[in-house]
């Protein structure tokens, strides 16, 4: 039996450097009490969480919400009329509808996105949290610790049901709905699975199957950059750079990169073509409504539009917020960030950190309008009567959306704080060097086993 390595944050230790992935401020993280996390003390971000039991409850966590991910799929998720023509839908028929009507890529985000990765997701956390419960390493644990954070982004559950209840609001005039045990069994699991993503102590994982790894570690209260080390985005531990910026995790096996490559000219790629995608998204409907035989073909604007029309001012906000608004200010803010990184002298670097994690947040919640459309599409086929299908313009929309957030993936943000660093290495003024503590979220405070 491979062995496991005890966790104890209050020994004496040289692990407890940490270099914050966003500034690349060395800081020295203070034990950490179960309910705490520590953050930088330069641009705020979360450096370390200790979670009260960090198997428990995630453990529970993740079984509970596969097995409401199981009821969502055997049930009825949503039934509506119209003229007494009466239909229902599972969520399975997002898929198979959309694959008739020959759009794949409708399919394909909702099946990745709100079904697969998800599921993937609480099994990877569930086989890890079970084998290190029984005291066991897990083969290949390291590998799926390290995907963990990368699947994160684009597990969209949470906002699939904003969607849903959009796709209501929008036909609620033309039919009755009425909700299946599938839709309430979704919504719990959507709950679950959020607060699972929250209570998973990735610090703790690698601590338990890695150990600390004793390497020569910076100064803190510098940048890391300037000391010829990095941080390991997998991992959290750092590590040293060659003079190229390249080196290897010595302790999850992470590729290390001082500076994302070519972080400024991938940005800007995804950008413009983003922008050159945007144009066709607005201008061709995302759906077309069929009524008796006559079809209407509706872009978002028109959507926007035609709720404003009936009263339903709340719901046209989000979608034009969402859907307008979203992309054009996070194509805005991502040109704006990468101009700014080519400034030699440093000049509120906390303010455009504060616009890139906004960016990065906001992102997302885009992908809205994509599943009002697919759950639309999968709900209302009811021949000549009524019947909706998508249309080209969600397509280069859905396009949008996803290149968006991977130039934002891209971006690299301690660029925003290099001349910062650059200049503290002439001068005697340095950053603090212990990491803020704060309490945890009230939903974590539970009981510790050490």
């Amino acid at each position: 039996m491979t062995t496991l390595f005890t966790v104890d944050d209050q020994a004496p230790s040289r692990s407890r450097i940490r270099i914050c992935v966003e500034c690349d401020l060395v800081s020295d993280v203070p034990p950490l009490a179960a309910g705490e996390r520590s953050r930088c003390p330069r641009c705020g971000h979360r450096l370390a969480t200790r979670m009260f039991t960090p198997i428990d409850h995630t453990l529970a966590y993740a079984i509970a919400a596969v097995i409401m991910l199981a009821l969502s799929l055997s049930f009825s998720f949503i039934s509506f009329s119209s003229t007494g023509v009466e239909q229902s839908m599972h969520l399975v028929d997002a898929i198979t509808v959309t694959l008739e009507q020959r759009y794949g890529f409708l399919s394909f985000c909702f099946l990745v996105g709100v079904l697969a990765l998800p599921f993937v997701y609480l099994m990877l956390v569930i086989y890890l949290h079970v084998s290190l419960a029984l005291d066991h390493r897990p083969p290949g644990g390291v590998y799926i610790a390290r995907s963990l954070s990368r699947m994160q982004p684009w597990v969209m559950a949470d906002i699939f049901i904003v969607g849903v209840l959009v796709s209501l609001v929008k036909i609620m005039s033309l039919a009755t709905i009425s909700f299946g045990p599938a839709f309430w069994a979704f919504c719990i699991f959507s709950l679950l699975l959020l607060t699972t993503t929250q209570s998973v102590d990735r610090d703790w994982l690698f601590k338990r199957m890695c150990g600390p790894i004793l390497t020569p570690e910076p100064e803190p209260g510098r940048g890391a950059l300037t000391q010829g080390f990095t941080s390991c985005h997998a991992c959290g531990q750092p590590g040293q750079v060659d003079d190229h910026g390249k080196g290897r995790c010595q302790r999850c096996g992470e590729a290390l990169h001082a500076r994302t490559k070519r972080s400024v000219q991938l940005t800007m790629a995804l950008v413009v073509t983003s922008i050159i995608l945007y144009i066709p998204s607005m201008a061709l409907p995302v759906m077309v409504i069929t009524q008796f035989g006559h079809p209407e073909p509706q872009t978002i604007i028109g959507g926007v539009l035609l709720l404003l029309a009936h009263g339903d001012y709340p719901v046209a906000l989000v979608i034009f917020f969402a859907s307008v608004m979203v992309p054009v200010a996070k194509v805005m803010a991502l040109s704006w960030l990468c101009w700014k990184t080519r400034r030699p002298e440093p000049f509120r670097p906390g303010p455009r950190m504060k616009l890139y994690r906004l960016t990065e947040f906001i992102g997302r919640w885009s992908m809205i309008d994509v599943f009002v459309v697919t759950v639309l599409a999968a709900m209302v086929q009811l021949g000549n009567l009524m019947n909706i299908v998508p249309g080209h313009g969600v397509v280069a929309f859905g396009l949008v959306v996803v290149l968006t957030m991977i130039a934002a993936m891209c971006f690299d943000p301690r660029l925003l704080w290099d001349a910062t660093d650059l200049q503290q290495t002439g001068q005697r003024h340095v950053a603090p060097r212990t990491a803020r503590l704060s309490p945890a979220p009230p939903s974590s405070r539970q009981e510790v086993t050490r």
